[in-house]
């Protein structure tokens, strides 16, 4: 399994979203790392912290995880979704 469908599996986990099949995380269905739409629900959902700095991004919850920081590079948006996906694989990864 692809290091992106690990993390959606697991954010699907702690977000208590039902997945039947792999095939259904991606470009044709739920995909926080790509959908700016899904990743707010998913923050939402997961109650989450998101907080900016200069070249980093952070996605924290105040009960289970640390912080996660994810480096912006070239496109703060894609950076931001990410850490809020990886954020929430870590509640996910905690559950099991």
């Amino acid at each position: 399994m692809s290091e992106d469908k690990e993390l959606l599996t697991l954010a699907a986990k702690a977000a208590g979203i039902e997945i039947a099949h792999i095939e259904l995380l991606g470009d044709d269905g739920w995909n926080p790392l790509t959908d700016d739409g899904d990743a707010l629900r998913l923050a939402v959902k997961l109650r989450m912290n998101v907080e900016f700095f200069d070249d980093v991004v952070w996605a924290f919850d105040n009960d289970y995880i640390d912080p996660i920081e994810e480096p912006y590079k070239d496109d703060p948006y894609a950076a931001t979704r990410r850490a809020i996906v990886r954020a929430a694989a870590e509640i996910g990864r905690g559950m099991e």
